[in-house]
C-alpha cells in the first residue's frame, strides 16, 4: 500500500530510483530532479508444502480434498535415468513437445515431474517449461533410480546416496534455467519405504503421489489410456501420466480425449500445488 504524502509505503526501485526515493523531504524530488516512478516488490510466495511426518520423515501427499469442488491435477513424469545417454544419443527420443503443446492449446495447467538427467539432456525445454507459468516443475530424483528395493526393475540406490541424487536432481533443474524448482518429489516408480521418507526428512520437500494411475507407460492404445483415467478420476484426484514419447507414445492422444470430457463433467485443472494449498494442516514453506 503506498501511503499519503509525508510517508514511505513503498520500495525503490534499483539504480537511478534511489536517489528519487525517501529522505526528508517525504519523497518528492529535489531541485532539478525529475520524479521516478516508485515500483512495489511483490512479497516471495512460498508454495505450500505438507508438514513432516513422525519422526521428521518426509511428508505424502496422494489427492487433494474430495469435498472442495471438482479439481483433479493432471502430472507428467520426464523420464530419463542417468545411464540413457546411449539411446538418447542413438534417436530415442524422451521428450514429447507434441503432448506439451496440446495442453498449452487446450489451456491445461500442469505439474511435470523432472528427472535431472532429462534436464541435462534438454535444456531448452526444461527452461521453456519452468518458465510458463501454466506449468509447475517438480523433483524426479537424478537419476531415476529407485529408492527402494524390486521397484519395476529399476536399479535401486543405496541409502546414503538419496539425498544426493535429489540435491543433485535440484541443481540440474535450476543449471538447465528452471528458475523456481517447486518443493515437491515424485518417488521413481512411485515406490517409497520408511527408510527412504527418512532420507528425504529435513529437505522440506512433499512426497508427490497419485491416486489414479493412467496406464499410458508403454500403452498403445490411447483409448484405453483415456478410459481408465476417466473412470478413475474424483474430486481432488491426482493423475500420474509420463511426458516421454518412446516410453508412453500415445498419451499426447489420450490427453485430447481426457480433457474436454473431464471439463464436460465439470471438473477444472490444477496444479498440484493448488491441491496441497487446500490440504487441511499444510504449511507454507
Amino acid at each position: 500500500m503506498i501511503a499519503r504524502a509525508g510517508r514511505i509505503g513503498a520500495v525503490c526501485v534499483l539504480g537511478a530510483a534511489l536517489a528519487a526515493c525517501g529522505g526528508a523531504g517525504g519523497g518528492r524530488p529535489g531541485p532539478g530532479r525529475s520524479a521516478v516512478p516508485v515500483s512495489i516488490i511483490p512479497p516471495v510466495v512460498r508454495p505450500p508444502v505438507l508438514a513432516p511426518g513422525p519422526g521428521g520423515l518426509a511428508p505424502v501427499f496422494e489427492h487433494g480434498p474430495r469435498t472442495r469442488g471438482r479439481a483433479v491435477a493432471l502430472t507428467f513424469d520426464a523420464d530419463m535415468t542417468a545411464d540413457d545417454g546411449p539411446r538418447a544419443a542413438a534417436g530415442e527420443h524422451f521428450d514429447n513437445p507434441g503432448l506439451i503443446g496440446a495442453l498449452r492449446a487446450l489451456k491445461v495447467p500442469a505439474t511435470v515431474f523432472m528427472t535431472g538427467r532429462w534436464a541435462d539432456e534438454y535444456p531448452a525445454q526444461a527452461r521453456d517449461l519452468g518458465r510458463d507459468p501454466r506449468f509447475e516443475v517438480a523433483n524426479h530424483s537424478y537419476s531415476h533410480h529407485a529408492f527402494t528395493a524390486g521397484c519395476h526393475g529399476l536399479p535401486a540406490l543405496p541409502a546414503d546416496r538419496m539425498r544426493a541424487d535429489v540435491r543433485r536432481a535440484d541443481a540440474a533443474l535450476k543449471n538447465a534455467g528452471v528458475p523456481h524448482p517447486m518443493p515437491y518429489f515424485r518417488f521413481p516408480g512411485g515406490c517409497h519405504d520408511e527408510r527412504s521418507l527418512r532420507a528425504l526428512g529435513g529437505l522440506g520437500v512433499t512426497a508427490v503421489q497419485w491416486d489414479v494411475v493412467s496406464g499410458d507407460a508403454f500403452a498403445t492404445d490411447a483409448g484405453a489410456v483415456a478410459r481408465q483415467v476417466l473412470d478413475g478420476v474424483r474430486p481432488g484426484s491426482v493423475v500420474v501420466l509420463h511426458c516421454t514419447r518412446s516410453a508412453a507414445p500415445v498419451t499426447e492422444r489420450a490427453v485430447r480425449t481426457v480433457v474436454p470430457e473431464l471439463r464436460r463433467r465439470g471438473y477444472r485443472f490444477v496444479k498440484v500445488s493448488e491441491l496441497i494449498g487446500q490440504t487441511d494442516g499444510h504449511r507454507s514453506g
